[in-house]
């Protein structure tokens, strides 16, 4: 989701020059995109349409898996070669080759799916021409990832496609038989255990579904509506413009599962209240871009690698997002904390924007943006599958948004025949909307084809099983380590590559070594997945931290660090997940059959330390709990969170007792007048 598509005016200071600069930045992570014209652009438009209602026919009607995965990766190429250009210097134009690079998909497609059965049996032995397509096919993947989301993703490809030849030539424990390009071809592109395997299979039957029901919400103004909401419910204390920011951009990204344009949408219009409250351009920047990271973790889409974990784990949609509801909580709490910690600790000013409507006034008249909203889950309960969840509630989108005129996604004088079909329809909110749909999940489509390939290498040379082996060396059999050791290689793979990339690279060489020393094969991936998403903070390519600074004016890493401040007490919980069993009590024990025999004591219990833990970091790194603390106080509440986030009876009544301590040293004390820092 670019700028463009914000349908919320800008609130005064923040110019056209910072988001420009801000949209920067979602180029970075969604690709330079051409902005066409004319009849080329309203055919790229046209094909964007019919990939997604091709998309929209396969969740409710039944495409062979081989065909719809074949069908994905050829419409994905083909409209990423037109839409994203060879270099900047291109950039609003089709060259020569691209049509060249976007028709060849074509032919792959079309070639593989006329081999039938007969293709994908020889795939051991497979013929010159196989080799030919299968060769083009990954060439063409590796420069769509370029194109979409630079050279460092196909960087990584090539060193495991290296790696997949070059294994008798590697020193032990990396080395292996090795692999002919023959072999190489057929298992990446014959079979659905490379190219064509989980990661394109959650692309095409979830990743976009979701993609255009985010893209359905947004454009019937859900958005507008969120942030509108958000600004009316907690505008007006100290603590309002900070609320306002956390709430809004649950709402928002919820929805959107996107880090970045949740923090430009909500940066474009929040930053002036966080200004006006007295937040300094690095600790609003940090704000935003810590509520944007949000969108990534949130129910009820959680990022593309969400659908990944149930395609790896074989568990159903609403499992994941039944391990995400405490974990998120825990993240919106520590987020709350801070912001309180900040009124108190700055001396924020109270805040009041202007506004038409009241909160109440505002639910009363688009409440069927919130029904929309949960909308997915509520299929699910009812026992519908992920994929039929999704389409219907893009259909209770569409529905819905005829409830207010202006939200309906077509015009009422389209509907009455008053007006002409081409321009009622293709001028129309859900022409545009089925158009966002296919064009904003090209960068992750592409990432999911390479990914695929990485895979397949992995599978094909057992390299999975030799990287655990090495880590476990390493970390001596010690849980902890090991721990910290994966999240170490989660948040190191993720510095280079997107959030999707990076869980899925981990999720096959570094979860099993987890999984060996007795974690449960859902709380190892919930690890590895949160670790993800703080790559999207972190240097060099901590995107959302950048475009914050972007809107706010203030510096990039000034501003990523802030967002570590704020981030940084929830992030250590994943360790509860993984270091005992009671911490996996926080994600309500991995699956919705079991909450019934659940011991909700338990959950509760590691729910209310992880609390404390939060509460503790957040009051140690801020530097005030309820009032300014010396190093002293700061270091046993520091510590006493690290403690509160180990799961053992002996850490946690240790860290409860240093609160307690800081606690009492902090009552003796007088309370200074608060300082602006």
């Amino acid at each position: 989701m670019s700028v463009d598509h914000v349908q919320h005016a800008p609130a005064p200071g923040v110019g056209d020059e910072a988001l420009k600069k801000a949209e920067q930045y979602i180029e970075e992570e969604e690709g330079v995109q051409n902005k066409l014209g004319g009849r080329l652009g309203i055919f790229v438009s046209v094909v964007a349409v019919v990939m997604s209602t091709f998309h929209l026919y396969s969740a409710y009607s039944i495409v062979q898996t081989d065909i719809l995965r074949a069908v994905h990766v050829a419409f994905v190429l083909f409209i990423s070669f037109l839409v994203f250009p060879a270099a900047r210097r291109f950039r609003h134009r089709i060259m020569w080759w691209d049509w060249i690079m976007a028709l060849l998909p074509i032919a792959v497609t079309v070639y593989m799916i006329h081999g039938g059965d007969d293709f994908t049996d020889r795939n051991v032995t497979p013929e010159n021409w196989d080799i030919f397509f299968g060769l083009a096919l990954v060439a063409l993947i590796l420069e769509a990832m370029r194109r979409a989301n630079g050279m460092v993703m196909p960087i990584v490809t090539l060193s495991f496609i290296a790696y997949a030849f070059l294994g008798p030539y590697l020193p032990e424990p990396w080395t292996h038989k090795g692999y002919d390009i023959g072999r190489f071809v057929g298992h990446m592109y014959m079979t659905l255990e490379g190219i064509y395997g989980p990661a394109v299979d959650v692309s095409s039957s979830l990743i976009i579904l979701f993609t255009i029901y985010g893209a359905f919400l947004q454009y019937s103004g859900a958005g507008k509506f969120f942030i509108d909401f958000s600004f009316a419910a907690m505008g007006g204390k100290p603590t309002g413009a900070g609320k306002t920011v956390v709430l809004a951009s649950f709402l928002l990204g919820g929805p959107s599962g996107s880090g970045v344009a949740t923090t430009v949408t909500l940066g474009a219009v929040a930053y002036p209240m966080l200004a006006k409250a007295g937040y300094a351009k690095d600790p609003a920047g940090g704000l935003l871009a810590a509520g944007g990271l949000g969108a990534i973790i949130s129910p009820p889409v959680l990022g593309a690698a969400a659908f990944l974990i149930a395609e790896f784990l074989k568990i159903s949609y609403l499992d994941v997002l039944l391990m995400a509801v405490i974990p998120t909580l825990l993240y919106y709490f520590a987020l709350f904390l801070m912001v309180e910690i900040d009124s108190r600790k700055l001396g924020m000013r109270e805040t009041t924007f202007e506004r038409v409507e009241s909160a109440w006034s505002l639910s009363k008249k688009y409440w069927f943006h919130f029904f929309s909203l949960v909308a997915i889950v509520g299929f699910m309960l009812m026992g519908f599958s992920p994929v039929l969840s999704v389409f219907w509630a893009t259909v209770v989108s569409l529905g819905t948004s005829f409830l207010a005129r202006d939200c309906a996604l077509f015009s009422w004088e389209f509907l009455r025949g008053r007006e002409s079909f081409v321009r009622g329809f293709f001028g129309s909110k859900f022409f545009r909307a089925m158009e966002a749909g296919s064009t904003g999940m090209l960068n992750v489509a592409a990432t999911c084809a390479g990914a695929g390939i990485i895979v397949g290498v992995v599978t094909l040379t057992g390299l999975g099983l030799k990287f655990s082996s090495i880590v476990l060396a390493y970390a001596g059999g010690s849980l902890l380590l090991t721990a910290i050791y994966t999240s170490l290689i989660v948040w190191i793979v993720g510095l280079a590559v997107p959030v999707t990339a990076s869980y899925i690279i981990c999720a096959v060489i570094a979860a099993p070594a987890l999984i060996k020393l007795g974690v449960p094969d859902f709380a190892a991936h919930m690890f590895i997945f949160y670790y993800a998403v703080l790559s999207e903070v972190s240097p060099p390519t901590a995107l959302s931290p950048f475009a914050a600074a972007a809107i706010t004016g203030g510096d990039p890493y000034k501003t990523t660090l802030q967002t570590w401040k704020y981030t940084m007490p929830a992030f250590l919980v994943p360790f509860m997940f993984v270091l005992d069993p009671s911490g996996q009590g926080l994600l309500l024990t991995g699956s919705f059959k079991t909450l019934a025999g659940a011991d909700w004591g338990s959950i509760a219990l590691v729910s209310c330390t992880a609390a404390a833990g939060i509460a503790a970091l957040a009051g140690g790194l801020q530097g005030w709990f309820i009032k300014r603390a010396n190093w002293i106080e700061r270091l046993m509440l520091v510590v006493a969170g690290f403690l509160l986030v180990y799961p053992s009876t002996a850490s946690d009544l240790i860290g409860v007792a240093l609160i307690g301590i800081a606690l009492v040293l902090q009552l003796l004390r007088r309370a200074p007048t608060a300082v602006r820092s």
